[in-house]
C-alpha cells in the first residue's frame, strides 16, 4: 500500500508524461505480481463501486477529529476533496501496516461493503491507524470510488511494454476489458499482461474484444478539404451516430457486446441473443448501438430525411432512458428496441483483419451482414458525394436525421488502436453545437486544483419572451468547461461580490452574467424543472455585450427540439 501511495503522489506532482512514464515503470519492475495486477486496474480507469457511504466517512472522521460538523465542512470545501480533507484532519496514526496493495483490497476494503454502520465504525478507525497521511488519502479514494490520477491509459499501456520489452499495441490489446467489473484483478492477468508473445494467443482471446480505434475531430472549413485531404473519392464516408459504441464478439460458440468504454454490457441488450446462431464463430465487428423504431419498407428510406417515412434512428436521450434501468422489463424493451449499426469487420473466420485497407474491410463486412440476415444487425450506410461541397451539403440534413455530422475513413487505412494516425485515419466531422445564452444564476467551487475557485456554474434561460410583465428565470443546465483560467478567475471575483445567499458548497449569485452556451442534443425531460435536458454543455464565450434582460427563454430551447 506504501509503495503504491508513493507512485500515486508522483504522478499527482508532476505534468511531465516522461516523469510519470518513469514512476510507473519503477514501480511495476519492483512490485509483486498482485499488488501490480490492482495498480494496472486503478491506472487504467478502473473503480469498484463505493464501499461505504460518504455520509458515514464524514460522520466517522468529525468524531475521531474532534471537529464540527460545519469546521469539517468549511475545511472540505478549503480543501476541495473529501479524501484529502479526513487524511489531514485525523490525528497522526503509528502507521504500521506493512500489507501490499492486493492485501489492502481483497482482504482490507472490499469486505467493508453492505456491513452495518456499526460494524464500520468499528472497523474504519482499525484500519485508518495503520496509515500515515499519504496511504490514509489514497485508501479513502479507494473506498469512494474516486481514484483519479493524471494519467491516461495509453501511458499506462506504454510503461508496462517498455517495463516488459512488448510492442505497446500488443499490450494495449490485452488490456482492453481489464477493468470490467465482471473480472477481478490478480497475479495471474497481470502476468498474461506482460508475458512474451505466443504463437497461439490470438486464438485464446475468448469473449476480448479489440482495441477501439477512434476518430480525429475536424473543424477546418469544408474549402480547406481538397489540400488537408484530398478529393473526396479517397474516403469511405458515413454519418455519425449518436449511440453506443460497440463491438460484437463471437467466439467459441458464444456472444460477447463490449462497450467502447471497456464494458461488458451483453446482458444489457438480450436482443442480440439471437447473432448467436447468425454468426459464425471467429467474428468480431464495430458498430453503434442505436434506439431504432421500427423499420421503413425499405433500409435506405431508414436515413433519407426525404423519404416518404420518419428516420428510424431515435434520439439518444432514449435509449439513455433504457441504460438507467437496473432491470429491463418487457415495456422497456418494447419502448426502446436496439439495433446495432455495423460499420468494421475487425475478425473474420478467426483471423485479425485489422491490417486489412477499410475498403476492404467494408465489403467483407457488407457479405458478413447478409449471410447473417438478422434484422438487428444493419449496415451503416456509406455516401456518396462528387466533391467536398456536396458531400457539405448532405451533411446539413443531421440534425433532421438525429446524428452528429459524418465520419470521412481513408479507404487505406487501417484499423489502429486509440486516436493515433499511424496506421490510416478516421475523422469525425460534426455539425456545430447547439447554443443558447444563458444566465449564470448558481456557482460552486470546485474541486482539486480549482478547489478555491467557483468554477461549476448552473445556468437559466427566462421562462416567457422580452416584454412580459412577469419573468422568471428557469435553470436548465450545469456547465464547468470552456473559460480559460484568466476568465475563471475573473467570474469567481464577480460571484464572490454578487452571492446573495449560500445552500451549502452552493451560491446563489445576483443576475449579471451572460454566457453562450454550447451543447450536443437536447430531449424533453419530466426530471429537469425547465422540462429540457441539453447534452454535453459547456460554455463557449462570456457574452459581455449582452444584458441579462437579453438572454435567451425556454421557447429558443423549444424551438430548438424540432
Amino acid at each position: 500500500m506504501k509503495a503504491f501511495a508513493r507512485l500515486y503522489a508522483e504522478l499527482d506532482a508532476t505534468t511531465s508524461s516522461n516523469a510519470k512514464l518513469a514512476a510507473m515503470q519503477h514501480y511495476f519492475a519492483q512490485a509483486a505480481p498482485e499488488d501490480a495486477a490492482w495498480a494496472v486496474y486503478f491506472l487504467s480507469g478502473g473503480r469498484p463501486r463505493q464501499l461505504v457511504p460518504v455520509r458515514i466517512l464524514r460522520e466517522l472522521a468529525e468524531v475521531y477529529s474532534g471537529l464540527s460538523p460545519w469546521l469539517f465542512e468549511e475545511s472540505y470545501q478549503a480543501v476541495g476533496d473529501l479524501a484529502e480533507t479526513i487524511s489531514l484532519v485525523l490525528p497522526e496514526a503509528p502507521h504500521s501496516s506493512t500489507d501490499g496493495l492486493a492485501v489492502w483490497i481483497e482482504d482490507k476494503l472490499l469486505p467493508l461493503r453492505g456491513e452495518s454502520p456499526d460494524v464500520l465504525a468499528q472497523q474504519l478507525p482499525e484500519l485508518w491507524s495503520q496509515l500515515d497521511r499519504p496511504g490514509l488519502m489514497l485508501c479513502i479514494k479507494l473506498i469512494t470510488g474516486s481514484f483519479r490520477v493524471g494519467v491516461s491509459k495509453l501511458l499506462v499501456t506504454r510503461a508496462l511494454a517498455a517495463m516488459a520489452r512488448l510492442d505497446s499495441k500488443r499490450v494495449a490489446q490485452r488490456l482492453v476489458g481489464y477493468t470490467d467489473l465482471s473480472s477481478r484483478p490478480s497475479a495471474a492477468s497481470y502476468l498474461k499482461l506482460i508475458a512474451a508473445e505466443s504463437a497461439d494467443e490470438h486464438s485464446q482471446r475468448g469473449g476480448q474484444p479489440y482495441p477501439f480505434f477512434l476518430a480525429h475531430a475536424l473543424s477546418q472549413p469544408v474549402e480547406q478539404f481538397e489540400t488537408l485531404l484530398g478529393p473526396a473519392s479517397n474516403w469511405q464516408v458515413e454519418w455519425k451516430w449518436d449511440g453506443i459504441r460497440a463491438q460484437v464478439v463471437k467466439r467459441d460458440g458464444r456472444l460477447w457486446i463490449w462497450s467502447r468504454g471497456e464494458e461488458l454490457v451483453t446482458e444489457r441488450f438480450p436482443e442480440f441473443d439471437s447473432l448467436v446462431h447468425g454468426l459464425p464463430d471467429g467474428t468480431v465487428i464495430d458498430g453503434e448501438i442505436v434506439a431504432w423504431k421500427t423499420a421503413p419498407p425499405s433500409t435506405e428510406d431508414a436515413f433519407d430525411p426525404l423519404a416518404p417515412n420518419p428516420p428510424a434512428v431515435q434520439p439518444f436521450a432514449l435509449l439513455q432512458q433504457r441504460i438507467g434501468r437496473k432491470t429491463l422489463g418487457k415495456k422497456i424493451l418494447d419502448d426502446v428496441p436496439v439495433v446495432v449499426l455495423a460499420f468494421d469487420v475487425l475478425e473474420w473466420q478467426g483471423a485479425d483483419w485489422r491490417n486489412q485497407p477499410q475498403a476492404r474491410r467494408r465489403t467483407q463486412l457488407e457479405q458478413v451482414i447478409t449471410q447473417c440476415n438478422n434484422p438487428v444487425l444493419l449496415p451503416s450506410p456509406v455516401l456518396t458525394g462528387k466533391d467536398w461541397p456536396d458531400l457539405a451539403r448532405q451533411r446539413e440534413s443531421s440534425r433532421s436525421l438525429g446524428v452528429e455530422g459524418m465520419m470521412l475513413k481513408a479507404r487505406d487505412a487501417l484499423y489502429g488502436v486509440g486516436r493515433t494516425k499511424d496506421m490510416g485515419v478516421w475523422w469525425k466531422w460534426k455539425v456545430d453545437p447547439f447554443s443558447i445564452d444563458a444566465v449564470l444564476i448558481y456557482a460552486q467551487r470546485g474541486h482539486g486544483r480549482r478547489a478555491s475557485l467557483y468554477s461549476d456554474y448552473t445556468f437559466a434561460v427566462w421562462d416567457s419572451p422580452p416584454g412580459a410583465s412577469e419573468r422568471t428565470l428557469v435553470p436548465f443546465a450545469k456547465a464547468y468547461s470552456g473559460l480559460t483560467d484568466e476568465e475563471m478567475r475573473q467570474v469567481d471575483s464577480i460571484v464572490r461580490k454578487t452571492t446573495v445567499e449560500t445552500f451549502g458548497p452552493v451560491s446563489s449569485v445576483k443576475p449579471s452574467l451572460v454566457f453562450e452556451l454550447g451543447f450536443e442534443g437536447i430531449a424533453l425531460s419530466k426530471r429537469h424543472k425547465s422540462g429540457i435536458a441539453v447534452r454535453f454543455p459547456r460554455m463557449l464565450r462570456w457574452r459581455k455585450d449582452k444584458s441579462v434582460d437579453e438572454a435567451d427563454n425556454l421557447a429558443t430551447l423549444q424551438n430548438l427540439l424540432g
